[in-house]
């Protein structure tokens, strides 16, 4: 007779679950794993009927014991009121997020005042001010919560990194072989660091900054399967990188002559005029544009991230095009 094969803690990886949301991003995935005898679920999916009785159908939520978030965006973390209703979990937010909920009305006046600067007018803001504060971006927020950085136990040995590249709060957790990334490392999905206030200091978030720092650090995972939000895996972090630098350098290539001269609204309004009206993705490209701004006045900061992880040989050709 054969023996059973036994898998050891080090080596078990997080069951990935997938569930469709309402939103531009589609189905979103969220994970559990048994660590030293502990129910971890991360990430909840969206607040809606069909995530509630997914997560019901799913996940005992009798044993659950941890709920950990990577972002605070809805698609993420919809569910994390109603399961704190519905189980014994203790909730675990990232650090940034957690003075996004405290600072929530003084973070969104130093957005409109950020925003009246890059030359968005009063009824933009309005519509914007609205749209953040309707509930559709930020869902309601937990009573008791923990700081996922201090607080999540150390004998789950979940590592954690700061991983800005989405928004500024991206955590990625890690185990020996595994590694959960939330919107931090998504497959043929171009994204752009969130244009946010910096809750430290209240200045602007530095979002191009952040990102070339998050360059370090996601090199680490190069030998990890990568667990991510959206999309079943990625073929690797290198790859994934190449994609995101390959697109911003295109799209900056693209857009350099306009950024030149004009504010990001006029940019945004002279290139994509009236086919971009939704506020909130008038938004997200003004966070692309601030991105390529600060590429454009500090072209060293991106040369230096992807020497030190040794990808830079792989899009030269096109940096050089875009700074020269």
């Amino acid at each position: 007779m054969s023996k059973s094969l036994v898998v050891s803690p080090a080596d078990m990886i997080p069951t990935q679950y997938t569930v469709d949301t309402p939103y531009m991003v589609g189905p979103v995935h969220f994970y559990t794993i048994e660590l030293g005898g502990e129910l971890v679920l991360f990430d909840t999916g969206p607040p809606t009927e069909t995530g509630k009785h997914f997560l019901q159908s799913h996940v005992d939520l009798r044993c659950l014991k941890h709920i950990i978030i990577t972002h605070c965006h809805i698609d993420h973390y919809g569910q994390v009121c109603w399961l704190e209703k519905n189980s014994e979990a203790s909730i675990y937010l990232p650090y940034s997020d957690i003075l996004k909920i405290e600072h929530h009305d003084e973070r969104l006046e130093k957005m409109y005042e950020l925003l009246s600067g890059l030359g968005f007018s009063g009824d933009y803001l309005d519509s914007f001010r609205e749209s953040f504060s309707r509930g559709g971006v930020f869902p309601p927020v937990p009573d008791t919560y923990l700081t996922a950085e201090h607080d999540i136990p150390e004998r789950l040995d979940i590592g954690i990194l700061s991983c800005a590249g989405h928004s500024q709060s991206d955590l990625v957790y890690n185990g020996d072989s595994w590694a959960i990334t939330g919107d931090t490392l998504l497959r043929g999905i171009y994204q752009s660091p969130l244009l946010d206030i910096d809750l430290e200091d209240f200045g602007r978030f530095k979002n191009y900054q952040a990102y070339c720092s998050t360059l370090y650090k996601l090199a680490q995972l190069r030998e990890k399967k990568i667990l991510p939000g959206h999309r079943k895996t990625i073929a690797s972090v290198d790859a994934t990188i190449q994609f995101y630098i390959a697109k911003t350098l295109y799209r900056t290539l693209m857009l350099k002559p306009h950024i030149k001269d004009y504010s990001v609204a006029q940019v945004i309004d002279r290139v994509f005029g009236k086919e971009m009206t939704d506020p909130f993705h008038v938004y997200l490209k003004a966070s692309e544009i601030m991105f390529m701004i600060d590429l454009l006045e500090n072209p060293e900061a991106l040369r230096m991230a992807l020497q030190q992880i040794g990808l830079f040989d792989k899009v030269k050709d096109n940096f050089e095009r875009v700074v020269s």
